[in-house]
């Protein structure tokens, strides 16, 4: 009986490493292209033809290694090691201006190749950029500061291992609690994988132990904007400018903030002074749009978003943005252009997800519908592809509010949350026609429109707690939230609705009601019900396939991940209609759902419906809700500017050949 073991890849790659590392390159060749042909991992082939080209490259065979890295570029164009090892080779070839490129791309896909770096700055020298030697410097500078279990976690963030940086991070931290580098590093891979609470509280005790860390002040700054805490951003972008009055990036940061507070002429007075100061960027001309398209300047906001993407012809989001008006025609010109753009190998995944959308309107503008729906799919397979959303989660998480929110929960925490009859949140599924409802109410003189506020998601956040998400991604094990609602000490719930109150005061004007019409809200109904017992919840409801498909033919900014399969939008939806039906049945009287269609069909009779509900009088301004002159950031922005109109409910109807798979989950005929 032979009891031999094949021994593990990984015994074979760390053989090939040795052989490197001993000068014995042809044997390292050698060994790989035998290894080549008995893996069927990708991965397992990517490692080989980096091993190879590096032993290539040692033994002198500048044009084969060249080849290899190639060949690893096809499988994985983000390969940051790759390029790097490309640049190596251009360089051993006496081809600066490719090693150049090479090295340039290395350092954007991970900005802590400490060897990229060393060799740009002796590049940028030869060329005589003297500007791009110091940002250089700079760089490689703090890089060489960090000590070596921060760098390697660095590395790792980038390459996209975070789960492994984050222990090599937290182990780091044990031994060096008051390490601010380390603090800053964790609260970025908090960030990415979205705890953000975990990297608000890191950043926030980083500049208590630093407070004139720059770096950990800009990334907290940076989070607060992304997490719409525009109070505290504000906050901290002129403690920035204080240090740096002329930093153009804290500059951009204040208008984007003033923005988020409705300060919109000052943001953009700001904008334009940034690009009164370099008229080459072309982000500063997007968020300016982005201003101008709040403030309802659409033809301004329009300039904008060309001149963004004339400066850049391959930035996507220019296009995107032109695209979200939902108002804009794209020429012959520039739909040759996006389709020329999307197909580029090189661009960034961002940008072609946002040239996908972008041309997927332009043909359905066009009625070219095949074209139209073809570029969709291809957008949401590329944003699905790398957003690593599970459906599953989400009916785990509908499947534990029906459990654990029950008539005994209500009756047993009853009256314990603030009394204030403030807030009217308006729920359901993006695209449902929820901007429409809070354009209706926020033409009433007694209430204020705001924006989609993250104020009760982050709390359902913080009740769900750290160590159970971790359970969620790796078991899919129950949460502490929703379960914890029935344990948790009862003066926390006043305490919770007065947080509410007093942390989204600074997105009102003077009106005794305000609107929080984040969607997402209707998984946490409950919750809301025991922090603010008179708030009014309005469920904003569409017809399912006019619903889910304009939900996929949206790109969304953050946030609403499930849109990127027709399957999982599917079952998002009934998810939302069975979650709905129980918060009826345990709180009667509390949710008024709204047909879109019903608006569409009689808009009076609907606007004093949802008027009587919130207590109000009948105001003739919310049925002229178009000539309301506010504040408005979300992509129906100019479809709630204009008197309501009935072609968009069925404009789903165009695209019916192709959407079998939704209609299969929504159990449609």
């Amino acid at each position: 009986m032979n009891n031999t073991t094949v021994p593990p890849i990984e015994t074979h790659l760390k053989s090939i490493q040795t052989l490197i590392q001993t000068a014995k390159f042809n044997e390292a060749i050698a060994q790989s292209k035998a290894l080549q042909q008995q893996v069927t991992e990708q991965q397992h082939h990517i490692e080989l033809w980096y091993l190879m080209a590096i032993a290539q490259r040692y033994g002198k065979e500048f044009t084969q290694a060249l080849t290899s890295i190639n060949a690893l570029l096809e499988l994985d164009a983000l390969h940051s090691r790759a390029s790097q090892e490309q640049g190596y080779t251009y360089l051993a070839l006496n081809k600066a201006t490719q090693a150049k490129l090479s090295f340039e791309k290395a350092v954007q896909l991970n900005p802590s190749l400490v060897g990229s770096w060393h060799e740009l700055i002796q590049l940028y020298r030869q060329y005589g950029q003297q500007e791009q030697v110091q940002k250089a410097a700079n760089h490689l500078e703090r890089l060489k500061k960090l000590p070596p279990a921060l760098l390697a976690v660095t590395e790792l963030m980038h390459e996209g291992k975070l789960l492994k940086a984050e222990q090599i991070c937290r182990h780091f931290l044990q031994n060096n609690k008051r390490h601010v580098d380390g603090m800053c590093l964790l609260a970025e891979i908090g960030m990415e994988l979205k705890v953000y609470d975990d990297a608000e509280f890191l950043l926030a005790s980083a500049l208590e132990l630093s407070p004139n860390h720059i770096h950990a002040r800009s990334q907290y700054l940076n989070l607060l904007i992304r997490l719409g805490k525009y109070k505290a951003a504000e906050q901290q972008v002129e403690i920035l400018l204080v240090t740096q009055p002329d930093n153009l990036s804290y500059k951009i940061a204040k208008a984007n903030t003033l923005t988020g507070l409705g300060k919109i002429a000052q943001a953009i007075t700001l904008f334009e002074q940034a690009i009164a100061q370099d008229d080459k960027i072309p982000g500063f001309y997007l968020q300016l749009g982005h201003a101008l398209k709040a403030q309802g300047d659409i033809k301004k906001a329009v300039a904008a978003y060309q001149k963004a993407y004339q400066l850049n012809p391959s930035y996507g989001d220019a296009f995107w943005s032109l695209a979200n008006t939902k108002t804009y025609r794209f020429s012959d010109e520039e739909i040759t252009k996006m389709q020329r753009q999307r197909t580029d190998e090189n661009l960034a995944i961002a940008d072609k997800v946002q040239l996908h959308f972008a041309t997927g309107k332009a043909f359905e503008d066009r009625e070219d519908y095949q074209r139209a729906f073809q570029a969709y799919q291809q957008g949401n397979d590329l944003q699905h592809a790398s957003n690593g959303f599970d459906i599953n989660k989400i009916e785990q998480q509908v499947a534990e509010q029906i459990k654990y929110c029950t008539h005994e929960l209500f009756e047993l925490r009853r009256n314990l949350g603030l009394n204030s009859p403030d807030p009217i949140f308006i729920v359901g599924l993006p695209r449902a026609g929820s901007t429409l409802l809070e354009q209706i109410l926020a033409s009433h003189s007694q209430v204020d429109g705001t924006m989609e506020l993250h104020n009760i998601l982050g709390l359902a956040s913080r009740l769900r707690g750290r160590e159970s998400n971790k359970k969620e991604q790796e078991n899919q094990q129950e949460s502490q939230y929703p379960k914890n609602l029935a344990e948790i000490n009862p003066t926390y719930f006043k305490r919770f609705g007065q947080q509410f109150i007093d942390e989204t005061r600074v997105y009102r004007e003077q009106a005794p009601l305000f609107i929080d019409k984040m969607p997402n809200n209707f998984l946490h109904i409950g919750l809301i019900k025991l922090i603010l017992p008179n708030a009014k919840i309005i469920d904003a409801r569409r017809q399912p396939m006019a619903c889910c498909f304009s939900g996929f033919k949206q790109l969304f900014a953050e946030g609403q991940d499930f849109s990127y399969r027709l399957e999982d939008i599917g079952r998002y939806y009934q998810a939302y209609l069975k979650l709905m039906a129980h918060w009826q049945q345990v709180l009667p009287g509390f949710i008024l759902t709204v047909n879109h269609e019903d608006v569409v069909d009689d808009l009076e009779k609907q606007v004093r419906r949802i008027l009587d509900f919130c207590g109000l009088n009948f105001e003739q301004s919310c049925v002229d809700f178009h000539k309301t002159k506010r504040t408005i950031k979300t992509p129906s922005s100019e479809q709630v500017r204009q008197p309501i109109y009935k072609s968009a409910t069925e404009q789903w109807r165009h695209f019916e050949p192709y959407l079998a798979p939704l209609k299969k989950v929504l159990n449609i005929e």
